[in-house]
């Protein structure tokens, strides 16, 4: 059963591909009308996140996003003084 690993929490996702592929273009969808009550912008990433499991240019994409993210933190949080 594909698993995702978003913000230090595995999530199960159907085995389906076509469900996931499905899955993925409704979060991405919803979250481009982030400006409503419920949904959000933050649907858009956890969309991309779900079509990475089958995707490689969603995967090469979410990838990259994720270096840029960590070394703009890491480079942060070196400024602000953190121990590490």
């Amino acid at each position: 059963m594909p698993k995702m690993k978003l913000w230090g929490r595995t999530v199960r996702l159907p085995r389906s591909r076509p469900l996931r592929v499905v899955m993925g273009f409704a979060f991405i969808a919803m979250g481009l009308v982030g400006f409503m009550p419920v949904v959000g912008f933050w649907m858009i990433p956890v969309g991309l996140a779900i079509l990475s499991v089958d995707s490689p240019l969603a995967r090469r994409f979410r990838r990259r996003a994720e270096v840029w993210v960590l070394r703009r933190y890491n480079r942060w949080r070196g400024r602000d003084g953190g121990s590490t």
